[in-house]
């Protein structure tokens, strides 16, 4: 028998400003739709060569999809360093499209709220968020393209209530044009 472990809902992201929008992001409105939520700083190395990039890349590649891809900018450290002028200019040269939000720092300590209250223990980090918004996975560091596009797809091809949609599985992975069915060789 195995034991399903417990469903956490997702905490509301405590955000100081947006880029990247013209209105706050909540989680409570993304309700009914998967989100990405992706963690990072300006000054980590991990994060410039590895993960923006590949958030970047699922943006672009799933944004006729309903998934939500959203930023975070949680500094807990060289604090003076990454002002919002210096975010901006950031998104800026990156060309990151998608909204970011500014973790809300910590009162006291050099902890933003955020990112305590979903336990982050540096960045980057990624959290997949369900449709009825329940942590579905809490990743640290670099994650496997593979990994985190066969954990999408599962999330993706979930209805509201958490089932698998009665579309074929190639149509719920996105393959609707026909091209990624197996074909049997005769």
């Amino acid at each position: 028998m195995t034991i399903a472990p417990p469903r956490i809902a997702a905490p509301e992201l405590i955000i100081e400003r947006w880029f990247n929008t013209k209105a706050p992001v909540t989680l409570a409105r993304l309700r009914g739709r998967p989100v990405l939520l992706h963690t990072f700083q300006m000054l980590c190395p991990g994060c410039v060569m590895h993960a923006i990039p590949q958030a970047k890349r699922i943006a672009e590649m799933l944004r006729r999809h309903d998934l939500a891809v959203i930023g975070l900018h949680t500094v807990f450290e060289h604090h003076a360093a990454m002002t919002p002028v210096s975010l901006e200019a950031f998104l800026h040269e990156y060309r990151i499209t998608f909204p970011v939000g500014v973790d809300k720092p910590g009162s006291p300590g050099p902890i933003p709220q955020t990112m305590a209250a979903y336990g982050f223990r540096g960045t980057p980090s990624t959290v997949l968020i369900d449709r009825q918004g329940f942590i579905r996975h809490h990743g640290f560091g670099q994650e496997d393209d593979i990994a985190i596009g066969l954990r999408l797809g599962m999330l993706l091809a979930e209805s509201a209530d958490g089932v698998v949609a009665s579309d074929d599985a190639a149509t719920a992975g996105g393959c609707d044009d026909g091209d990624c069915r197996p074909t049997i060789a005769g």
